[in-house]
């Protein structure tokens, strides 16, 4: 199977600016709402709450709040060579990220009420073998219950004859989460094209209908696209020939850039430094090759100034390119170390503030005219190690984007900090919530 993973935001190569936001920085005077919880009087597990059904991204329990999902989880000091644990889930509570600790009722990340997804337990098998790889790719209400499912990546058993299996299973969202088995995604013959393996999976509403369709790389610069809404079974409602693409590697989240009702996605020609181009929806799908993007080894987009479409900014070694107001290639540049970008509407203004990670974590202002270096923010790591950012979106529900990074310091040792949006600030000085992944570690989901 190939190497290559869309992640769930914690490394993709594109952000998306409407539904994220927040980071916290050096010298700012942001103060956290509640009081951070540390690694070590981290609540005792909780159960996850139970929801009713919600349009909100990203929730698996449906209660209305966003929940993270960590890949990679660190490994027992016994065990640092062993397979992986599998996929965390952190559930959003209305009693904040300290529930357990005498927090309040601050909305936000729970780490006591946590859920670890193992392939024995939760993967389709492949003739009785539960798969030993088991990752999170995409995340998105396929089958319209009102409970965000997230798709993940396996390794079928494969004799390298022929076209491989399909290594990407759905599990389903409930209101208490993300339970039961995995189905296998079924993607029918007549969608594929090649004999490369069908991944990096992008959710999108491409054709305007109002249901969650999936987009899977295929072979020879094609794309398999998939319609929703999705049956149970893993099954898409339509399927037809795959698309033509302007690269091999789908990028999510997808987005409406140009506003026109049908969300659109990136694709980047390869993985690392590589040019990209927007393919736009249409109502028979992403079928339209958009605006070409320079070289980099990232892209976020989002609404950097005041404009009626998107903007894209490209990182790359030698600082950062911008294209105002796509799908129109306007260029302009800053000057910016960090090749890793992403980008969230920290204070709630309307225009989104620039992440960009490297050396140090930094974050560069949005204002009306466009971004602006002035007043730019560094944001300290948690903990000693190396940080990198793994999500920017708003989990407190107060309209304002909040930062999630992860600091690791070997394969055994991490510690994830959510630095709450700020009005006055960008980010809170200090994390409002801080973990270890290491706390996934024997649980019996």
């Amino acid at each position: 199977m190939s190497g290559r993973k869309a992640g769930i935001r914690a490394g993709a190569a594109i952000s998306c600016v409407l539904l994220l936001g927040g980071c916290g920085g050096a010298g700012n005077n942001g103060s956290a709402r509640h009081e951070p919880v540390t690694v070590a009087k981290a609540p005792a597990q909780l159960p996850v709450p139970r929801g009713k059904g919600s349009k909100s991204a990203d929730d698996f329990n449906g209660d209305g709040l966003r929940d993270l999902v960590l890949n990679d989880l660190v490994k027992s000091p016994d065990d640092a060579h062993g397979d992986d644990a599998g996929i965390g889930i952190v559930y959003g509570t209305g009693a904040g990220a300290g529930a357990g600790a005498g927090a309040g009722t601050t909305h936000g990340l729970a780490p006591g009420a946590r859920q670890l997804l193992n392939p024995a337990r939760q993967a389709a098998r492949t003739k009785g073998r539960s798969p030993a790889v088991f990752d999170a790719e995409a995340s998105c209400d396929l089958d319209r219950d009102g409970f965000t499912d997230l798709v993940v990546s396996t390794d079928p058993p494969y004799d390298g004859q022929g076209r491989p299996p399909v290594p990407l299973q759905i599990l389903f969202g409930s209101p208490a989460g993300l339970t039961g088995r995995a189905v296998r995604l079924v993607i029918p013959a007549a969608a594929r094209a090649g004999n490369d393996w069908p991944d990096q999976p992008v959710c999108g509403d491409f054709d305007g209908d109002g249901a969650e369709d999936l987009v899977v790389h295929a072979s020879d610069g094609r794309l398999s696209y998939l319609r929703g809404p999705f049956t149970r079974k893993g099954a898409p409602r339509a399927a037809g020939k795959p698309l033509p693409s302007p690269g091999t590697v789908p990028t999510g989240p997808a987005l409406d850039v140009n506003r026109d009702g049908y969300d659109d996605l990136l694709v980047r020609t390869a993985e690392g430094p590589a040019t990209s181009a927007l393919v736009l929806g249409s109502p028979a799908g992403p079928t339209r090759t958009g605006t070409a993007l320079p070289s980099g080894i990232d892209v976020a987009l989002g609404p950097f100034g005041r404009g009626r479409a998107l903007d894209a900014a490209v990182g790359s070694m030698d600082g950062t390119s911008l294209r105002y107001d796509l799908p129109t290639a306007v260029r302009d540049s800053i000057s910016t170390p960090g090749s890793v970008l992403d980008a969230g509407d920290f204070d709630g203004d309307g225009v989104s503030e620039l992440v960009s990670s490297g050396a140090e974590l930094r974050i560069l202002r949005g204002r009306t005219t466009g971004l602006s270096a002035t007043g730019m923010v560094t944001v300290p790591p948690p903990a000693r190690g190396t940080t990198r950012v793994l999500t920017v979106a708003d989990f407190t529900g107060d309209g304002r984007a909040d930062l999630v990074v992860r600091t690791y310091d070997g394969e055994t040792k991490d510690t994830v900090a959510v630095y709450a949006g700020s009005k006055e600030a960008l980010v809170t000085a200090k994390p409002t919530v801080t973990f270890s992944t290491s706390e996934f570690l024997g649980m019996n989901s």
